[in-house]
């Protein structure tokens, strides 16, 4: 699956648009703690073999590498995680854990997902850039997990590739129609910051946004 289960768990709360920003950062810190452990074994081997000359040393750039990076993870986690939804959020994760086998038939999924769509286009959800799957859960009565693996069989994408394909025809057909800069369009069209908006257009549209407005010009003289 291309989202698991436990980082729909972890990501619940998420503005769907910022998954990836997340999900690196979460690598990253990962990664960090492995290097913590590599430089723990390095301390006792200077210990063992240098009566730990070189310990200052190593605790030092140790310090330098791993503070501002953890640093930077934690802050890029916890800004996009709102704080508001803390205690509904524990409440579906409770659901969802006593919830039936993850395992889905294709009628169910395609059941889940059609109901998601007819949700998300009739009540415009992806227009709201602080959109969660907490939020998806709520509205649809369905479990997070429950929804996270709908999306995932039917479309092979994660809900956050979902949402934003939803903003990027938005913003497309705003580009096509109206005058708007192209900040004030990502701005309506549910995204947080301009470069989500040109990464995520670039995936889907093969072209920037400035170069997709340009194209259209040319194809109407």
């Amino acid at each position: 699956m291309t989202t698991t289960l436990k980082n729909t768990a972890t990501l619940i709360n998420v503005s769907l648009g910022n998954w990836e920003g997340v999900k690196k950062a979460e690598n990253i810190a990962g990664w960090m703690l492995i290097f913590s452990a590599c430089v723990d074994t390095l301390m006792s081997l200077d210990f063992t073999f240098n009566q730990g000359g070189f310990s200052l040393y190593i605790i030092t750039a140790a310090h330098l590498i791993l503070l501002p990076v953890l640093s930077i993870a934690v802050v890029v986690v916890g800004i996009n995680t709102p704080v508001s939804d803390e205690l509904k959020s524990k409440q579906i994760s409770h659901n969802d854990e006593t919830s039936s086998s993850q395992v889905m038939t294709s009628e169910r999924a395609h059941e889940i997902t059609s109901l998601l769509d007819s949700k998300i286009r009739q009540d415009r959800l992806y227009l709201d850039p602080e959109l969660t799957l907490s939020k998806l859960t709520r509205k649809l009565g369905i479990p997070a997990k429950k929804i996270s693996i709908a999306v995932n069989q039917v479309h092979e994408k994660n809900i956050s590739k979902i949402i934003n394909g939803y903003r990027i025809e938005h913003a497309k057909h705003s580009l096509d129609l109206s005058q708007d800069t192209i900040t004030q369009i990502f701005m309506n069209s549910g995204f947080q910051t301009k470069s989500n908006f040109n990464r995520e257009f670039s995936r889907v549209v093969g072209m920037t946004p400035s170069e997709y407005r340009k194209s259209k010009a040319q194809q109407s003289k």
